[in-house]
């Protein structure tokens, strides 16, 4: 089975477009970012484990950084060198699972 390509990366106009529409988001053709506070480390714990579930069904898996109850999510398609639309799209349902 052939290796499926990366999807193109985005623009800097484009990204920022996008971005527009993302409003906890921020960031830049090398990755876009959020952070997000909960009220404790359980509670961030399971905030990861809704992403990862998320993740994995697109296959597109972001980097993390948990520290305490602070979850720091940064997402950036590897393959294509930069932000694509599996990013966006990785963004959008982040943010349909957790508070703002």
């Amino acid at each position: 089975m052939a290796a499926v390509p990366p999807p193109p990366r985005l623009s800097p106009d484009e990204l920022s477009a996008a971005l527009l529409g993302l409003p906890l988001w921020s960031g830049d053709g090398d990755g876009i970012r959020r952070s997000l506070r909960l009220p404790g480390f359980p509670d961030a714990v399971a905030a990861l484990v809704r992403i990862a579930f998320v993740a994995e069904q697109m296959d597109h898996h972001p980097d993390v950084d948990l520290r305490w109850r602070t979850l720091h999510l940064t997402l950036v398609t590897h393959s294509a060198g930069g932000v694509t639309e599996l990013d966006l799209e990785l963004a959008r349902r982040i943010d349909g699972l957790l508070p703002g």
